[in-house]
């Protein structure tokens, strides 16, 4: 479970009732699908031939630059997410970071959902390493813009603990 039972009014687009902006939303997703990426060689290795997270992914960026309808871009994350299903560990992880990322278009909140995933990913591959995830949100924090910083940083502290504490410092 990644999405809070109430609703942050600014993940929430103005259209409806929110206060994020379409330029702010298009950056979450850019930043979502840049998390689900920087995993994605974790299915790939096991799972070769499968491109519906890879697809997710592209669908991402595709909505983010308007050449995509969300519902379409949805879909294709719930296609990633079942190609998620049959596997376990880091290559589950890394398709289910995908296709969050798709979803962002849809809910602004699933960006969490493709980064705590992503931690969890990176998490699994290296289960001897006790840093591997701290690294892996690190480098997540590194790529958020600006503008869309010191939402996102909130909204880890605010839903940390639905999201597997992936976010502790």
């Amino acid at each position: 479970m990644i999405l809070p039972e109430v609703r942050d009014p600014r993940l929430v687009t103005v259209r409806r009732g929110g206060t994020l902006t379409d330029a702010d939303h298009h950056l979450l997703a850019l930043w979502a699908a840049a998390c689900a990426e920087h995993v994605l060689d974790l299915f790939e290795r096991e799972e070769p031939t499968d491109g519906r997270p890879r697809a997710a992914i592209d669908a991402a960026r595709a909505w983010a630059r308007g050449d995509l309808a969300m519902m379409d871009a949805r879909a294709r994350g719930g296609h990633a997410m079942g190609a998620a299903r049959p596997l376990l560990g880091p290559a589950r992880f890394a398709a289910y970071a995908a296709g969050q990322a798709a979803c962002v278009g849809h809910v602004a909140e699933h960006d969490l959902g493709a980064a705590a995933y992503a931690i969890k990913a990176a998490q699994a591959a290296s289960p001897q390493d006790p840093d591997a995830g701290r690294r892996e949100r690190d480098w997540q924090r590194d790529q958020l813009p600006q503008e869309v910083r010191a939402l996102v940083l909130e909204d880890e502290v605010r839903r940390n603990a639905i999201c597997w504490s992936v976010f502790d410092d």
